[in-house]
């Protein structure tokens, strides 16, 4: 075995011989982060705007990380999915204190934590709904990658990935409460979905839904699943988004902000739907201690720096920010809530200006033709707004005003 070389090209080149193809990335190899900026191997430095896909909430290679790894691998590192370990259960026990659902499940990916979701409904059906296995979501959504969080996604052409697709599913339209009760049948054990759809384009739930659908999970039984994969942990303002509308889930699934970038989720349960039975479900790294660690760490450094309240006060300043350019380049509908943010442009060039932006030293998301999505770390100043919205205008001017693509 030959050690790689360091030049990017020979890396790249390396990447398309040895890595599967699975998206087409662009042809930078990333190094180092620090902050809110990262830096490939040819020592381009890039403003995240899209923070790890809304994953690094403390920003690139915190140290409150580093220490935490430190400590944890000096004392130890995997201990078996059969033993307790101590830092799972003191993040245990701050997750469910924070959110006022009494069980966990650790897992190290959203996709894992939201199966796990899927699997406790499915155990409720059986053992409190005489078998009932069906799951209402909603057209747009995002749940995972996984064969069955494929089949529950509401994204268009996914109902046809890796046919034949887990059955059990019903897709219904989001903030449609007259499609919700129509759904609702003796098989239905759950609802799912996402308070604001952050892959589907950051689309909020409208308080009267998210409240109507409370009111409907407890005529009928059923279960109400929040997916907070995306909007957990401070994202959108508040440590988890369904504060923001009164409504207390019965089921709520974590990850991404959760571990600032190491891989960990988590699903937690009210105490009533502690249902499983030993072998239903687990997995070799449930509660390894080194995440445990790194939870504990980066909730922790949320709390004490009020980073929800940080995130909706930078989120407005924001939000004003793309508002005073608006009419200057045609953006509609600018929305979102804290830090997770999108707005439309006025052609479906979104690809386009992502790619302009990168090659600018600017990462932001172009979640479809038309869409722009921002997703910074929580720590975001209001100068590196400034900074960004600098950069984005600039590359706007010159795409949608006709100016030269160069930048100098």
């Amino acid at each position: 075995m030959t050690m790689l070389k360091t030049s990017t090209e020979e890396l790249l080149a390396a990447a398309n011989e040895a890595i599967l193809f699975i998206a087409n990335r662009p042809q930078v190899v990333m190094e180092h982060g620090e902050g809110m900026y990262i830096w490939d191997t040819d020592g381009n430095k890039y403003l995240d705007f899209i923070g790890g896909w809304a994953v690094t909430c403390l920003g690139h290679s915190p140290k409150v990380i580093k220490d935490a790894l430190l400590e944890q691998s000096g004392k130890l590192i995997h201990a078996s999915p059969g033993f307790y370990n101590k830092p799972m259960l003191e993040f245990a026990r701050m997750l469910t204190s924070l959110s006022g659902l009494e069980r966990v499940f650790f897992g190290s990916t959203g996709a894992e934590a939201n199966e796990s979701a899927i699997k406790l409904a499915r155990k409720y059906g059986a053992v409190r709904k005489g078998g009932a296995y069906e799951i209402i979501t909603t057209t747009r959504s995002f749940h995972g990658r996984s064969l069955a969080t494929t089949a529950a996604t509401g994204k268009i052409g996914w109902d046809r990935m890796f046919a034949p697709q887990m059955p059990g599913f019903v897709k219904v339209p989001f903030n449609d409460i007259e499609a919700v009760k129509q759904a609702i049948n003796p098989n239905t054990c759950a609802i799912l979905l996402e308070l604001t759809q952050g892959e589907g384009g950051v689309y909020e739930a409208s308080s009267v839904y998210i409240q109507e659908l409370r009111k409907l999970c407890d005529e009928h039984g059923i279960l109400l699943m929040f997916d907070e994969v995306q909007t957990g942990l401070g994202r959108i303002g508040a440590m988890f988004a369904y504060e923001h509308y009164g409504v207390v889930p019965d089921v709520l699934t974590l990850a991404k902000g959760i571990g600032g970038g190491f891989p960990l989720s988590a699903m937690l349960a009210k105490d009533a739907y502690n249902l499983f039975e030993a072998g239903d479900q687990g997995g070799t790294y449930t509660g390894n201690p080194l995440a445990m660690a790194v939870g504990l760490a980066v909730v922790g450094e949320v709390i004490q720096r009020k980073l929800p309240q940080q995130a909706a006060e930078r989120g407005q300043y924001l939000l004003k920010k793309l508002h005073d350019v608006q009419e200057r380049f045609g953006l509609t509908h600018i929305r979102g809530k804290g830090l997770l943010l999108a707005f439309d442009l006025p052609e479906p060039r979104g690809a386009e200006l992502a790619a302009a932006c990168l090659q600018a030293g600017l990462l932001i998301n172009a979640s479809g033709p038309s869409t722009i999505r921002l997703m910074p770390a929580l720590i975001v100043t209001e100068a590196e707004i400034d900074e960004m919205m600098t950069l984005l205008c600039k590359i706007m001017d010159q795409l949608f005003q006709g100016a030269d693509p160069q930048i100098s």
